[in-house]
């Protein structure tokens, strides 16, 4: 199920911090990530989990299984920065063109809608947080499993993981324009947002036939994120939001 838009009807302001962050995501990944080819910066600045657990940066050539028992190499270059920052610019990068297309296409239709109510510096303060706790939680469930710690996270999945969150509880019935099964059709925000948690759940045990382990996928991320939104929402959006259950 594929977004295409939402009813914004209602705005009353320019969501002009979520433009923002679109174009500071696009101008990395063109600049500075080279469209994915510049491998030394974003495995520089990419959340490597054994490095926040540790604060102790890694360097150097590491092994990397795909867990059908080929080995191959990765190279880690020097964080020039606190490896716990990498928790921050990790939320900038992305690994491919899908990759960065489908998480602006999300935060484009569904980011303006917690800045409208949420006022600009609020949202912004939401997204980081969010982000943050997102990278958090896949740093603390790849040491609890015991997966590959040297695996660069990277990608505002997190974070837009929260905006979902957060949209979520604040408009469960803003309708919301997808594609489905090759139809273009209007489903009520709790169905198509609520499909997509329980995809990253059941992706995340391997129910689907995935890797418990993410498959390269940080799903503890996504539902750590979204579970930040969930829960910080009403605190950013003010008292006076608690009528927006019946949002339309």
């Amino acid at each position: 199920m594929l977004p295409l838009r939402d009813d914004n009807t209602d705005s009353k302001s320019d969501p002009w911090v979520n433009y923002i962050l679109i174009a500071a995501n696009v101008f990395v990944f063109v600049f500075f990530q080279g469209l994915g080819a510049n491998e030394a910066f974003t495995n520089s600045f990419s959340t490597i989990p054994r490095e926040i657990l540790t604060g102790q940066d890694v360097i150097g050539s590491v092994p990397i299984s795909d867990g059908n028992g080929n080995t191959t190499t990765l190279q880690l270059g020097q964080t020039p920065v606190s490896v716990y920052l990498t928790l921050f610019t990790s939320m900038f990068m992305h690994g491919g063109f899908a990759h960065i297309s489908g998480n602006m296409l999300y935060l484009w239709i569904f980011g303006d809608n917690l800045e409208d109510r949420m006022g600009h510096l609020k949202y912004l303060l939401f997204y980081l947080i969010c982000g943050t706790i997102a990278g958090l939680s896949h740093v603390v469930c790849t040491g609890a499993s015991g997966t590959n710690a040297l695996i660069p996270s990277l990608g505002a999945s997190g974070a837009i993981s929260g905006v979902l969150g957060g949209y979520i509880l604040l408009f469960p019935h803003r309708r919301v324009t997808v594609l489905f099964l090759r139809q273009i059709m209007d489903v009520p925000a709790y169905v198509c947002l609520g499909l997509w948690i329980v995809f990253q759940a059941a992706e995340s045990s391997g129910i689907l036939g995935g890797s418990p382990d993410g498959a390269g996928v940080a799903y503890a991320a996504h539902l750590g994120g979204f579970i930040a939104g969930l829960c910080l929402v009403k605190i950013f959006a003010g008292r006076s939001e608690s009528q927006s259950w019946r949002s339309r």
